[in-house]
């Protein structure tokens, strides 16, 4: 009875993460269809950041989740303030100028950046595994910048400066915040995002959605993307640890393709689906290797250390 009861405990959590993966994957094409109904990055963002910390503040309030550490939280602040503003400014902003499909896979090679970051500035040693998934996502990259999908030249840019912003949050976060605070951390960072975007937001002026189309898209990135998104995670990540959330979080660009194809119309070319299958093998070698500071998948560094999916 109790080895049954394991099994299905175990079955709910991986739904769980499934379900996290796929309202994270489907966020570009909500980000998509916000904009093409007047709203702008800035907007979209606070209203993201500002619904899911509420919930995810009440969540670990609820749940009495670990704080951090008082000498870290000027870190963790601005991680958020600073770190995922800038990460999540780049990525959304880079929708605007190439197909959600070539945004999503450049953002997906970060895990190889992390592990080249780590054997340049840790002296972490580079096995085979992890040397053959850095030369798959590049080679993955090269193919999608370079032959695939509708991206503009500042569109890519602005998606390799999110993997590369991506890249240094993790690696920093993953110094100051543990598993056992990781629900708390991340709503602390998410708030300040949030904070960092109403500034913005009230400076440069409010962009809302003019059509109804635009509005249930920004409620659904608010909702699903980041409230269902977070909430699900974590309580899957419960039941099946950091590991096995990481590996099922690889979802998330392969749901972000097949969504740009069923409701943007976005047609990825054979080059695009080829690269994006050699970013997805190799990110999925550096969950299984565990060779980086987080051993994590971006939403990734959600099981290790704090996340706030760009």
């Amino acid at each position: 009875m109790q080895k049954r009861r394991q099994n299905k405990e175990l079955v709910i959590g991986y739904l769980l993460v499934a379900i996290s993966a796929v309202c994270f994957g489907i966020m570009p094409i909500f980000a998509r269809i916000a904009y093409a109904s007047g709203a702008d990055t800035l907007t979209l963002l606070f209203f993201r950041f500002f619904a899911g910390g509420v919930l995810l503040s009440l969540v670990a309030w609820k749940r009495k989740a670990l704080l951090p550490p008082k000498g870290y939280w000027p870190i963790v602040v601005l991680l958020g303030v600073l770190g995922y503003t800038g990460t999540s400014f780049c990525y959304f902003t880079a929708l605007k100028y190439a197909s959600a499909s070539v945004v999503s896979l450049l953002l997906y090679a970060y895990p190889a950046l992390v592990t080249l970051f780590s054997v340049l500035f840790t002296h972490e040693k580079l096995s085979f595994a992890t040397g053959l998934s850095l030369a798959l996502a590049l080679l993955g990259c090269i193919l999608v910048i370079g032959l695939g999908g509708h991206a503009e030249p500042k569109g890519v840019i602005l998606a390799l400066i999110a993997a590369f912003a991506y890249s240094l949050y993790i690696l920093i976060s993953a110094q100051v915040v543990g598993k056992r605070t990781a629900m708390a951390s991340s709503a602390v960072i998410i708030v300040s995002s949030s904070l960092s975007y109403l500034f913005l937001m009230l400076r440069s002026g409010v962009h809302l959605p003019q059509t109804v189309s635009g509005v249930l898209a920004t409620l659904s990135l608010a909702l699903f993307s980041t409230v269902v998104a977070f909430w699900s995670f974590f309580a899957g990540m419960g039941r099946i640890g950091a590991t096995n959330a990481s590996l099922v979080s690889t979802l998330e660009p392969l749901v972000t393709v097949f969504s740009a194809v069923l409701f943007l119309g976005e047609l990825p070319s054979f080059a695009t689906l080829g690269g994006g299958a050699l970013i997805i093998i190799a990110l999925v070698l550096s969950v299984t290797t565990q060779t980086s500071p987080t051993g994590t998948s971006p939403a990734a560094n959600r099981s290790d250390s704090s996340q706030a999916h760009s």
